[in-house]
C-alpha cells in the first residue's frame, strides 16, 4: 500500500461508482472497496454479470459505456440511491484492439475510442455536477503504460490511452482548487481476461491473410494463447486496486500511479531518453516479444 498521506476509513460509507466490474481489476476493486467500508456501485454490461456481482453482495447495476442512454440511467439511479453524494468514479471499462495501424478500419478505431475514451469522458461529465455540488470527489482513470509509450501492433489501444491521459491531465488542471482530484493509473501487464478479450477483438477485426504483417500476426497469436500469466512481470489485479484505494483515500492522491516494473521503467525512459533512442528501445521490445 502507498503510505504517503494515507489514511484508512474502515467504514466511511462514501459512494463510489466503478465501471467494467465483470472481471479483473473492476471486480477486484469493487470487492476490496466494499470491504473497506465504501458504498460500491458495481456495473457491468450483461445481466448475467450484474447477477453475479449482486450475488457477491454488491450493489450492481447494468451499464454500457458505449450507450449514452445506459449511462444516463445508471448515473441517475446511483445519484438517487446516494442522495446525490457520489464521492468517487473509477473509470475502468475498456478493451484492447490489437493489430497494425494500417489493418485497423475507421469503424474499428472508432469502436476502440467509444469505450476507452468517449465512454469514460461521458461518465465523468455525468457525475461532475454532483461532485461540484458536494464540494469533493475523486475521479480515477484506469489507463495503461501504453498511454505513455507505444508498442507495435497496438496502435488503436495506444491512441485511446494517450487520449485518456490527455483528458485526465487537462481535467486535473481545470478542477484545481475544487477538492475534486483526478488520478490516472497506468498498469503494465496484469493477469486478467484482458488478453483473451483482446484476442477475440483481433480475430473479429483483422484480415490476417491479406495483411503485409501476417507473419507477425501468427507470432502474436502464440502470445495471446500463452496469456499474461506466464509473463514474468505480470501482477494480479490487486496490484492496481492498491493504487485505486490510495487515490480514493489519500488526503493527497497522486496525479499518476505506475503499476508493474515495466510501467515504472518505461515511464522513466520516456522522461530521460531522446525520441529516437526510445524508439529503438521500444522496437527492440516489440521484436523481442515476437521471438518468444
Amino acid at each position: 500500500m502507498e503510505q504517503a498521506d494515507y489514511k484508512s476509513d474502515s467504514d466511511n460509507g462514501k459512494a463510489v461508482l466503478i465501471t467494467g466490474c465483470s472481471s479483473g481489476i473492476g471486480r477486484s476493486a469493487a470487492i476490496t472497496l466494499a470491504e473497506r467500508g465504501f458504498r460500491v456501485f458495481a456495473t457491468a454490461r450483461s445481466a448475467q454479470d450484474v447477477d453475479v456481482l449482486t450475488a457477491l453482495g454488491l450493489e450492481a447495476l447494468p451499464l454500457d459505456v458505449n450507450d449514452s442512454e445506459s449511462i444516463g440511467r445508471c448515473v441517475e439511479e446511483v445519484l438517487h440511491r446516494c442522495d446525490g453524494h457520489l464521492y468517487g468514479l473509477v473509470n475502468n471499462a475498456g478493451f484492447g484492439l490489437p493489430g497494425a495501424v494500417e489493418d485497423i478500419s475507421r469503424d474499428k478505431l472508432r469502436g476502440q475510442f467509444e469505450t476507452n475514451v468517449f465512454g469514460a469522458h461521458e461518465m465523468l461529465t455525468s457525475v461532475l455536477p454532483a461532485m461540484r455540488a458536494a464540494g469533493e470527489g475523486r475521479i480515477v482513470q484506469i489507463s495503461s503504460v501504453l498511454g505513455l509509450v507505444s508498442l507495435a501492433y497496438r496502435g488503436a489501444y495506444n491512441a485511446s490511452k494517450y487520449a485518456l491521459e490527455g483528458l485526465s491531465d487537462t481535467l486535473r488542471l481545470e478542477l484545481a482548487g475544487t477538492n475534486i482530484f483526478v488520478s490516472s493509473i497506468a498498469p503494465g501487464p496484469i493477469g486478467s481476461r484482458f488478453r483473451d478479450n483482446a484476442f477475440a477483438q483481433y480475430q473479429q477485426s483483422v484480415d490476417v491473410e491479406s495483411s503485409a504483417h501476417r507473419d507477425a500476426y501468427r507470432k502474436l497469436a502464440k502470445i495471446f494463447e500463452r496469456g499474461s500469466g506466464k509473463d514474468p512481470f505480470s501482477l494480479g489485479p490487486e496490484a492496481v486496486v492498491t493504487r485505486i484505494v490510495h487515490a480514493l483515500e489519500s488526503g493527497r492522491p497522486k496525479p499518476r500511479y505506475y503499476v508493474t516494473l515495466p510501467a515504472i521503467v518505461f515511464a522513466t525512459l520516456k522522461r530521460l531518453l531522446p525520441t529516437r533512442t526510445l524508439d529503438r528501445v521500444l522496437l527492440h521490445v516489440s521484436r523481442s516479444e515476437l521471438r518468444k
